[in-house]
């Protein structure tokens, strides 16, 4: 097998090499192209096959750890992948096996690989993408990915293949998670978190897959303060009997959380035969009242609007979150159409998925028949407009004793969320993602592939001001928002962030023109 050379991700394009453009059109060719890759990354969004630096070092499943061992040592390697006849991986030994299942328990060195190997390892395809490799090394807690094509073994990728520039590791991080045996010890990791986002944004990774990896960070710091808080319960033997999930809403829901998030989370639980709805919340309101001041104090806000698993409103039944929903359907008040706009966005993050899956089922079919909540929905999301004037200058407001500001959330951000829920309530998409919605209702044929990419490039120029200014803010020791100032920015920025906010004009045409607005 030839070794293959690292490929570089394509640099960035300066703003002096942009300077010269009059006009920006994102649905467009021209100066799109220069846009996107301005906006764009990045060495995560290449196939994996292209990051393979040097041969796999392997050995056949029959090798001895003896001369494994020497294989290992004479490379300079951790580990080595155990192929068949075919080269096909079939385990990987790595210094953990060693350790675990051959010098503590003394086996002889003569002793067959494969007895103490880890069998059917990970493995990708050569034309995965690194981010997908990325996220799934922190899924499995894992530090190299097998890269197979036709069942052979092509080589091996490493996180260091990955995250060239990276101090704090993304498996680490995650290992670290898992592995707390206490609440104390999950609380400083939101400075590693921070970190890690640093220096992603330093080698340019696209902020979509930011925005995914803080999430999945996110969730297993939840995951594992619920673990830890159940361990601790008074009523932990009551609780054994209770099946429950914990559900995020919002931002988290969506898997778009940034730098600055509070909580917004419930539980979705099962009535046991015998008990009430009510004996069961009144077991669980505790513990979740427990939880969700243990997320504070790791850095997760509590939410002001109360949106938490420890209120009784958000710790429900499936009959009662359906007679919730159903009655926010129904009616369609003001705050109606809010509390839709923040719990409509859920997904399972701890418990059994299948109930939470059925409920979205029954969510999608009651939206579905119902075309005038629908259009509340839409109306509702038409009152934020983008926040450009009618010459084309930006519309700004006072906060916080600061003058000329952009909400890059509310005016920025959320006209895009907004309209992606109603596409996927209207379409009856399972996505919770506002790109995977755009992209799903793309697939259904129910929306223009050319709009959507001017849209998600318009979205993602927003997100990735946001997390950089926020980012910011943190090196210099103040609290992150989402304000931004104009009045500090270049023309091309100018330029371009109201070419952007046009897009967002472009895309709430198509909603006003689809209900009639």
């Amino acid at each position: 097998m030839s070794e293959k050379k690292h490929q570089e991700a394509p640099a960035a394009v300066d703003a002096e090499s942009m300077a010269d453009a009059a006009e920006f059109d994102l649905a467009e060719g021209g100066e799109a192209g220069d846009l996107q890759r301005w906006g764009g990354d990045t060495s995560l969004d290449v196939p994996i096959g292209e990051h393979l630096r040097h041969e796999p070092v392997t050995c056949l499943a029959d090798a001895t750890i003896r001369s494994a061992l020497q294989a290992m040592d004479q490379e300079r390697i951790g580990s080595i992948v155990v192929v068949d006849e075919r080269f096909a991986p079939v385990g990987v030994f790595t210094h953990n096996d060693l350790l675990r299942r051959v010098a503590l328990p003394e086996v002889d060195l003569e002793t067959s690989i494969a007895s103490v190997m880890t069998p059917d390892p990970v493995g990708m395809g050569p034309s995965a993408f690194a981010f997908e490799a990325a996220m799934l090394m922190a899924a499995h807690g894992i530090h190299h990915i097998c890269v197979v094509e036709d069942g052979v073994l092509r080589g091996v990728v490493s996180e260091r293949d990955l995250f060239s520039l990276q101090r704090v590791g993304l498996v680490n991080l995650t290992r670290t998670i898992r592995r707390a045996r206490s609440l104390a010890a999950l609380t400083p990791l939101q400075e590693d978190i921070r970190g890690l986002v640093g220096q992603m944004i330093a080698q340019g990774v696209k902020v979509a897959q930011i925005l995914q990896i803080i999430t999945l960070l996110n969730d297993h710091i939840v995951e594992q303060v619920i673990a830890l808080c159940l361990e601790e319960a008074d009523e932990a033997e009551a609780l054994a009997g209770i099946r429950f999930t914990w559900i995020a809403f919002g931002s988290e829901g969506r898997r778009e959380q940034t730098l600055r998030t509070d909580q917004d989370n419930g539980i979705l639980f099962e009535v046991p035969e015998g008990m009430s709805a009510d004996e069961v919340r009144a077991l669980l309101l505790p513990m979740a009242r427990r939880i969700n001041q243990a997320l504070a104090d790791c850095g997760y806000l509590l939410c002001p609007g109360n949106i938490m698993a420890g209120n009784p409103e958000c710790c429900l039944s499936f009959s009662e979150w359906q007679q919730r929903f159903l009655r926010w359907i129904d009616q369609g008040t003001p705050e109606h159409l809010l509390n839709a706009a923040i719990f409509f966005d859920f997904r399972a993050i701890s418990g059994p998925e299948a109930g939470v899956e059925a409920l979205r089922e029954w969510l999608l079919q009651r939206t579905a028949q119902n075309s005038r909540f629908r259009r509340q929905m839409a109306a509702n999301a038409l009152r934020n407009r983008p926040p450009l004037g009618w010459l084309r200058d930006f519309v700004t407001q006072s906060w916080r004793g600061g003058r000329n500001t952009l909400d890059l959330k509310l005016n920025g951000v959320t006209p895009f969320t907004d309209a992606a829920r109603i596409f996927a309530v209207a379409y009856g998409l399972s996505g919770t993602n506002t790109l995977e919605r755009l992209e799903q209702a793309v697939r259904a044929g129910r929306l223009d592939a050319g709009e959507v990419e001017a849209w998600r490039i318009a979205y993602e120029y927003i997100q990735n001001m946001r997390i950089r200014k926020q980012h910011e803010q943190i090196l210099a020791g103040s609290e992150p928002d989402n304000r931004v100032s104009p009045d500090g920015f270049n023309e091309l920025d100018r330029r371009i962030l109201k070419e952007v906010f046009r897009e967002t004009r472009k895309l709430q045409s198509k909603l006003a023109s689809d209900y009639q607005l």
